[in-house]
């Protein structure tokens, strides 16, 4: 039995993998039967409808690839739990205008402000705008380029970190860094600084005044601090924490 052209044109498409096409063909044939799309209109909408999928596709793989603790969102954020925070400041910092311009940002304050979930939706957000976004702690930052240089790998390493177009470094400053971490980090700092349009988001529970004295070196301290307090957006986030609410077993009150 001789395919019908639809199943001939299904198994062309299939054969393409192009999935975002056959997903719609059974929809975009009906219309145009129906006479709502001519034969130009229907090419353009399968088409249309194959980069909606692609497009869907690469915000995935960017998530996924990103590496977020947690699928934040700003639009899962509650603003008015603490009305401390500076919303009006955190919603312009959502246009990314600063990752456009490769500035960085620097969210800091007590624990359980939510400095890391706007971190992670910030990044979130970036994935859906088309960055490619690397999320990593301080203390897995270090290890891992502590560990290339046990391998040998510490080049490759540090290029792989250079690339995203935002770094999310979580939980920054926590403790004095060893001269060779305060080395390392100086060396990321060089190699992204290289290479444009590239972002550092930070968050930290000290204030940036508060890092100087974790460096043993001054001068590289010194250096490394310039570059990044010079070149970013510094938003103190304060008020109570969300933490307490969520403890497993906790009533609300009102």
């Amino acid at each position: 039995m001789t395919a019908t052209p639809e199943r001939q044109l299904a198994g062309v498409l299939r054969s393409l993998h192009l999935t975002g096409m056959l997903d719609t063909l059974e929809i975009r044939l009906a219309e145009a039967r129906s006479g709502k799309l001519g034969h130009v209109e229907f090419l353009q909408v399968l088409m249309e409808d194959e980069l909606a999928r692609r497009d869907a596709a690469g915000v995935q793989r960017r998530i996924r690839a990103a590496g977020f603790p947690t699928e934040a969102t700003l639009e899962a954020f509650d603003f008015n739990y603490n009305k401390a925070l500076p919303a009006s400041t955190i919603r312009d910092l959502a246009r990314l205008e600063f990752i456009q311009a490769g500035e960085g940002l620097l969210l800091y304050g007590p624990v359980g402000v939510g400095k890391s979930h706007i971190a992670c939706a910030l990044g979130h957000l970036a994935c859906r705008r088309g960055y490619e976004v690397r999320f990593t702690t301080c203390s897995k930052l270090l290890a891992e380029l502590a560990g290339g240089h046990a391998d040998r790998t510490f080049a490759t390493r540090l290029r792989k970190l250079a690339k995203p177009a935002v770094l999310i470094v979580d939980d920054w400053a926590m403790r004095e860094f060893t001269a060779s971490q305060a080395d390392d980090v100086f060396e990321l700092l060089s190699e992204r600084l290289e290479r444009p349009g590239r972002s550092l988001v930070l968050t930290s529970n000290r204030s940036p005044a508060d890092w100087y004295p974790l460096f043993p070196n001054a001068v590289v301290g010194e250096s490394i601090l310039d570059r990044v307090l010079n070149s970013s957006h510094h938003v103190l986030l304060e008020g109570k924490s969300y933490r307490p609410a969520k403890r497993p077993g906790r009533r609300s009150t009102s």
